[in-house]
């Protein structure tokens, strides 16, 4: 019997938020099995940019990642942000340990070429980018690995890569070495029919739902990459994935089974 792992991933409105950010870090440090963490990146890029002067454009709710723009995400996602929250974890006897993609290889990415968009630095990933032996045995050593958004092309570049992404495809490649829950830790309840009301929340989701709900223009841009990333991950063997609102991660894994399902 495969030991349980859950992956779970957080975005930017947690991390801007000091107190709940503590909050959520106390339940992720409780969850008993392995675990691993993978954060977004916040406010604080846009910020810095700001006071640097240097201009952000989105495509889409794409960043397009020149090179000062690689410098000040890597500063702060792969630096400031993912270092105070593994000497969060340390407070709370979790032993965490940050990470980008970079580090002992562990996501390869490629560098995003698109037939009319120049992203820059951006870098695009699927489950064959991830180092799986290396991770397990960060695992077994009773580490927690902490994942930033960042990666790179064995090229001597860095690559600024979606965290949903990242969460997806690490729970993808270790689908075969463990029974993964991936988790999906955001601001709502899950998927809502109304974005503004939590009581009209859907608590499974399948594909044809997904196109569904999708077509209606019942889904806000924010929650796309989610769920097209959580559809990845049960085609490709995740257990389970859910999405869930990041104050109720401890019922979520006492079993309550909070949020929305995704499923085939």
């Amino acid at each position: 019997m495969k030991e349980k792992l859950f992956v779970v991933k957080i975005g930017g409105a947690l991390i801007d938020d000091e107190n709940l950010l503590n909050e959520f870090l106390t339940q992720f440090a409780a969850i008993e099995e392995k675990k691993i963490l993978v954060h977004g990146g916040g406010k604080l890029a846009n910020v810095l940019a700001e006071k640097l002067g240097v201009n952000q454009q989105m495509i889409n709710g794409r960043r397009i990642t020149d090179k000062e723009t690689l410098n000040i995400v890597t500063m702060v996602y792969a630096g400031n942000i993912n270092k105070n929250i593994v000497a969060q974890l340390q407070q709370k006897d979790c032993d965490g340990i940050g990470l980008s993609g970079a580090d002992a290889n562990l996501i390869q990415a490629t560098k995003r070429i698109h037939p009319e968009i120049d992203f820059g630095f951006v870098g695009d990933i699927d489950k064959e980018s991830v180092n799986r032996k290396v991770i397990s045995g960060l695992l077994q050593m009773n580490m927690i690995p902490v994942f930033s958004a960042i990666t790179h092309d064995k090229k001597g570049n860095l690559l600024n890569t979606n965290a949903d992404t990242i969460a997806s495809v690490i729970a993808q490649a270790l689908s075969d070495l463990y029974e993964v829950e991936l988790l999906f830790c955001f601001d709502k309840e899950g998927v809502l029919e109304d974005v503004d009301h939590p009581e009209t929340l859907i608590k499974k989701v399948s594909e044809k739902d997904f196109y569904t709900l999708k077509e209606e223009g019942k889904l806000h841009k924010g929650i796309l990459p989610k769920l097209e990333n959580a559809l990845a991950a049960v085609k490709n063997n995740v257990s389970k994935v859910f999405l869930i609102k990041e104050t109720q991660l401890k019922n979520h894994i006492k079993n309550n089974h909070e949020g929305t399902e995704i499923c085939l």
